[in-house]
């Protein structure tokens, strides 16, 4: 598949991602704090969006080894996405109903990098081969 294709299904999963974050949020922001909700709707969407990035967007096996990584592959979107709602509710006095939108927009191009490299990385299973020793160089005389 062409990258072009994958950043199409990234989009689409994406979409599906930030309406699974969006109704958490909303649900959690109920009775939690912003900061709160954000961060349990993020963990829960993010598990999502990673089954449906390895079988839907870059059509891989999801792993333990990628699943682990996942979460840390995104920890700029996590930092970008907190940064942004943190400084568009506290700084710039906007609704907290909101501003999670507005800064999930913000960190698209870097999750898509980031989440091709590591969804795409081949997993080790098998020991890498022994290089081939050079035969000892002949001295002619």
């Amino acid at each position: 598949m062409t990258v072009r294709g994958q950043l199409f299904r990234f989009a689409l999963v994406g979409v599906v991602n930030t309406v699974t974050y969006y109704a958490c949020y909303l649900v959690l922001l109920t009775w939690l704090p912003y900061v709160a909700a954000h961060v349990v709707a993020f963990a829960l969407s993010m598990t999502g969006s990673f089954f449906l990035n390895s079988r839907f967007t870059y059509r891989t096996r999801p792993t333990w080894r990628k699943f682990l990584l996942f979460p840390l592959t995104n920890a700029a979107n996590f930092t970008i996405t907190t940064s942004g709602v943190c400084l568009l509710v506290d700084v710039l006095h906007l609704s907290s109903g909101y501003a999670p939108l507005i800064a999930a927009a913000a960190a698209i191009p870097i999750t898509f990098v980031v989440s091709r490299t590591i969804m795409l990385r081949p997993d080790r299973t098998e020991p890498l081969p022994e290089p081939v020793a050079a035969a000892p160089a002949r001295i002619e005389g």
